[in-house]
């Protein structure tokens, strides 16, 4: 049997304190700003909600028995099915959240262990800062997920567009079967006049490296002409020889559901007919709190993932100072403690660039120049990906020792 989400023995907390009413001109902020990077662009906490991008990418596993599921399936056909499910349902939450998560300081790690109700643990880390980057690992009953999330975001004054640049992998041990994808661009709407509303769109290929097998899920923009449902995405599941084995139809912040096709032929006019049974249910999204809107639009997992928690690395984002003052409806305090953070960053690369410069003085750095090796990350390292045949950050395997040994030698002091 799957596993499935079981009531935590540790009593969760089930809200947090309401958002403020806090008027600001965003257009004083984001005039000077047309045609930039969004993470070059000084954004105070007020067009944020009070958690970290590291927390914010944990929540992709909320409908985690997706994989549960995928985990037992015999036909890898079907396998991806649910896989593509779970790409999906990633975005649930994103149709009613439009506040900015925290830019994870440099160092800065969040660990998840939710093993006693939904049966995975999560890792964490901001393993660079130009461009930001985020490593993750996540182990599950019977699969592993990580990713490399980088992205490139630009703001064009009506609208931001943010372009994922990473790689997501999911492994099944039992099988051998691995999946790697893409996630499509963001598109957040009104940014000057109007109520802020998200859109996602764009074309996903999900690629079973093992077996050949393929999904190629197709994100529907929006458009005001269009009279077709929103948000809806389509696609289907192709084996190694091309042939479509089933048809996934839905919307990427309410339900998928999938159809085996029993039957293709080609018609006269030479298009593809396909005959398919009858649709079968793979995820619905559970339903947000009623007074949600008090609390960011947050879900019940988001609600907990900021819980306080003892005994994590001191680089956990939940030690974050203005990020937790920001959550107590302190937000004059958490933009000035935001300012302190960054300054104490800035002033931490500052202090590596001198130390290569003494270096190449001394003689000890290479005899191109200046040899600045930049930060080592904590909980991963760059290592070939032989799925891509490209370097991407993988994890060591050894933070759950250390926290059981309380060993956090190896942490910067970043807060």
């Amino acid at each position: 049997m799957a596993h499935k989400p079981v009531k935590s023995a540790r009593k969760r907390r089930t809200s947090i304190p309401e958002k403020p009413n806090y008027p600001l001109n965003l257009w004083s902020i984001m005039k000077n700003s047309i045609g930039k990077e969004l993470t070059k662009i000084p954004v105070p906490v007020n067009f944020s909600e009070p958690l970290s991008m590291l927390q914010r990418l944990t929540e992709d596993f909320e409908y985690s028995y997706l994989l549960d599921r995928a985990a037992e399936c015999s036909d890898s056909c079907e396998q991806m099915c649910y896989v593509a499910a779970f790409t999906v349902s990633a975005y649930s939450t994103t149709s009613t959240r439009s506040g900015k998560p925290f830019n994870p300081l440099l160092g800065e790690t969040y660990e998840c262990d939710r093993r006693d109700d939904f049966g995975w643990r999560a890792v964490s880390e901001q393993v660079s800062h130009h461009p930001p980057m985020v490593a993750q690992h996540c182990d599950g009953p019977g699969w592993e997920c990580y990713q490399e999330f980088t992205m490139s975001s630009k703001f064009r004054g009506k609208y931001l567009q943010v372009i994922p640049l990473g790689i997501s992998h999911l492994h099944f041990p039992k099988t051998g079967n691995h999946f790697t994808w893409r996630k499509v661009t963001t598109t957040v709407h009104n940014i000057i006049v109007g109520r802020l509303w998200v859109d996602q769109h764009g074309d996903m290929e999900i690629v079973n490296h093992k077996t050949g097998d393929k999904c190629n899920l197709k994100y529907v923009p929006y458009s005001y002409f269009s009279r077709d449902v929103l948000r809806k995405v389509t696609g289907c599941v192709s084996d190694a020889n091309g042939q479509v084995r089933w048809v996934l139809m839905g919307t990427w912040d309410q339900k998928m559901e999938c159809c085996k096709v029993l039957n293709s032929n080609t018609s006269v006019k030479g298009k593809p007919v396909i005959e398919t049974g009858p649709p079968r249910m793979l995820w619905k999204a559970n339903t947000l709190p009623s007074d949600a809107e008090k609390y960011y639009n947050f879900s019940q997992l988001a609600m907990e993932l900021n819980e306080p928690e003892e005994n994590v690395s001191p680089t956990d984002c939940r030690l974050r100072p203005d990020q937790r003052l920001m959550e107590q409806a302190l937000w004059d305090e958490a933009n000035e403690e935001k300012v302190r953070l960054e300054e104490k960053q800035r002033a931490a690369r500052r202090r590596r660039e001198a130390e290569a410069e003494a270096a190449a003085a001394e003689g000890t750095s290479s005899a191109d120049g200046v040899e600045y090796k930049g930060y080592t990350p904590s909980w991963f390292r760059k290592e070939l990906d032989p799925y891509t045949n490209q370097y991407t950050h993988m994890y060591t395997r050894d933070y759950w020792d250390c926290k059981e040994k309380q060993d956090w030698s190896r942490c910067p002091d970043i807060f």
